[in-house]
């Protein structure tokens, strides 16, 4: 016995935007931007810039939903956090080249530190903790941990070694540590 599966909704709201539906465009953007913000607020420190590549990029985002190729449930999240992660690399690129400065090897690294337990650290207070990181750090952590690029993409993407991506990631690792077990021993005390 055939069952009619409810039609996608995803898909259905995705084909009006494309229509020119306003009331469709602003669902989609109602749906999305709680999260792309999150994701721009892991690269962008300041709140005034997070609002300004967000707008950048939902005005990128409408005018090229015609060329988007839907791939099913969670697609069209995905395309849209590229196309923020993107407008937030261009941003720290073109704001301040002397932060993305390739790192020496006569740096000394900081301690290495335990691993932290972060099931009992509110994820507020995380995503705080990794605004809180050098940029550099903070870059190549976030394209290494959420958008799950190798050192060698990182390095193509920011015009840095591979390996000192390797060094920026192992550097944000121990400065979150640290600042993981700060926050517990300040809430713990």
């Amino acid at each position: 016995m055939a069952t009619d599966r409810p039609k996608n909704q995803e898909l259905t709201i995705l084909k009006a935007a494309i229509d020119g539906d306003r009331s469709a465009i602003g669902s989609i953007y109602e749906a999305h931007i709680g999260y792309l913000t999150s994701v721009c607020s892991r690269y962008i420190a300041d709140d005034e810039d997070v609002k300004d590549i967000l707008q950048e990029s939902f005005i990128k985002i409408f005018r090229s939903l015609g060329t988007f190729r839907y791939r099913g449930e969670g697609s069209l999240r995905a395309w849209m956090t590229r196309i923020v992660v993107n407008g937030a690399l261009k941003h720290l690129r073109d704001s301040d080249r002397s932060q993305m400065v390739e790192f020496k090897e006569s740096l000394p690294d900081t301690a290495e530190e335990e691993d932290a337990d972060v099931n009992d650290v509110p994820p507020e207070q995380i995503q705080r903790m990794i605004r809180s990181l050098p940029v550099p750090y903070r870059t190549v952590f976030n394209l290494y941990v959420f958008q799950r690029m190798s050192h060698k993409e990182i390095a193509d993407v920011l015009g840095m070694a591979p390996g000192t991506s390797a060094s920026c990631l192992h550097r944000a690792k121990n400065m979150l540590v640290k600042l993981v077990n700060e926050y517990k021993n300040e809430r713990d005390a």
